[in-house]
């Protein structure tokens, strides 16, 4: 099974003001099967660390790698899911889906029937003709899940994808990607503000200081498996283990904020 690794890898930014040191290097595994969450207070290089696995952007230490594969750029084996969704409006959801297939060189009978699939997957079986713009936020995303999903990637990397939904849509696009999860074994690589949803999620989270970001925790909350065992999602989200470690990662993001303002980061 393919792992995508950040070794060492670490980021510095050019500006008129000097070198800014985006990312401290940082060591890290995202195995397929595993949901890998970044979280952190807002500039801790979250974005910057998802941009490198994605190959948008070189480190400038250290290697992002594919097994033993360097990553140059980006990659089949890896789709981005964007907050923005960076869907095309003008197209039906089920053109949007397609389109990656078709840019590949897919006949159209088996892209379009590639791309009803996924639509079912994700629950918009009935929604395939219809436009973009005609859709709300919450079917977006899941427009944009299986777009990303239609090309077969080994990784999704997801850059604060639920974050402009209501919490209700939230919760459901959260129980949606566990299931996507649990059916294909993808590697999942994704960044959030919410510490609720990054708990409920990960296999592994790490906690990212403020600029330069670093690892500073770890953890392996289990969660997310038991959810898919068959515990009831309140009963989760209302477990001790679960309310204590919310208020730890609460705790420890606030004092790096603090810690920040007072050097003037």
């Amino acid at each position: 099974m393919a792992v995508l690794s950040a070794k060492g890898a670490g980021v510095v930014y050019r500006s008129a003001r000097g070198p800014v040191e985006a990312l401290s290097p940082v060591t890290l595994d995202v195995g397929q099967g595993e949901i890998v969450i970044a979280l952190g207070a807002s500039g801790c290089g979250k974005s910057t660390l998802l941009n490198m696995f994605a190959g948008f952007v070189a480190p400038t230490s250290g290697q992002i790698v594919v097994d033993d594969r360097p990553v140059t750029g980006p990659g089949p084996d890896r789709a981005v899911v964007f907050q923005d969704d960076a869907l095309m409006p003008w197209l039906s959801a089920l053109e949007n889906v397609a389109f990656g297939l078709r840019l590949r060189g897919m006949g159209k009978a088996e892209r379009l029937e590639r791309a009803r699939a996924l639509l079912d997957e994700v629950g918009l079986g009935a929604f395939g003709g219809h436009r973009i713009s005609e859709m709300s936020g919450g079917m977006r995303q899941r427009v944009g899940l299986a777009r990303a999903l239609a090309v077969k990637p080994d990784f999704l990397l997801m850059d604060e994808p639920l974050g402009a939904l209501d919490e209700l849509n939230r919760e459901r696009m959260q129980v949606l990607l566990l299931q996507v999860w649990q059916a294909t074994g993808k590697g999942i690589f994704l960044i959030t503000h919410s510490i609720e949803e990054a708990l409920f999620l990960a296999t592994e989270l790490v906690l990212l200081s403020p600029r330069p970001g670093r690892i500073v925790r770890r953890y392996h909350p289990g969660f997310a498996r038991r959810f898919l065992a068959g515990e009831p999602i309140r009963s989760v989200r209302s477990d001790p283990d679960f309310l204590a470690m919310r208020e730890e990662l609460t705790l420890a993001i606030l004092a790096s904020e603090e810690e920040a303002e007072a050097h003037g980061q």
